[in-house]
């Protein structure tokens, strides 16, 4: 698998699945959940509605991961996974690395052989970026070695230099 880091939009990436870091009800939010579903149009909205109707009433568990059609996306699949929220309490490393495992899953089932993922857990759930990073790629590399030849291409699609530098720190195993 090859495992890549960029500065860049996610909603403008051209993977077949995009990993939205949601809030556990899945009707959006701000940050990238928010940007992807502008990106991907209302009936991403519609989507993570039935999914709350069906699949998961209670809302995504933190660590845990869905997946919906990408709709206005480049994209074919959006996966949605629910970062633990450090100002809450849920500080457990095991949960940040379960939302990259289980996204890859999700992805995986649904045909995926190329995969987008943000920060996870970055923004304004509050985790530090290098932990986040060595939490994400560590979680990447595992799961590549238990599945190989399933996912192809996995790129970290980031928002910020700090952000990016972390994530090729991460990467080059520092």
């Amino acid at each position: 698998m090859r495992v890549t880091a960029e500065q860049g939009d996610i909603t403008t990436t051209a993977v077949d699945a995009v990993v939205n870091a949601a809030n556990s009800s899945l009707l959006g939010g701000g940050g990238v959940d928010g940007a992807i579903h502008t990106a991907a149009g209302p009936r991403l909205l519609e989507a993570c509605r039935e999914l709350r109707r069906s699949v998961v009433p209670d809302g995504l568990p933190v660590g845990a991961a869905v997946a919906t059609p990408g709709f206005d996306l480049p994209a074919a699949w959006v996966v949605h996974t629910v970062g633990p929220n450090r100002h809450a309490g849920e500080q457990d490393p095991a949960l940040l690395a379960s939302c990259f495992a289980r996204s890859l899953d999700v992805a995986a089932d649904a045909g995926a052989r190329s995969v987008a993922f943000p920060a996870v857990g970055a923004g304004v759930y509050g985790w530090d970026a290098d932990d986040v990073a060595r939490a994400a790629v560590g979680a990447v590399r595992s799961w590549d070695r238990t599945h190989p030849g399933t996912v192809d291409e996995v790129r970290f699609v980031l928002f910020s230099d700090r952000v990016l530098t972390a994530f090729e720190s991460a990467l080059a195993g520092a």
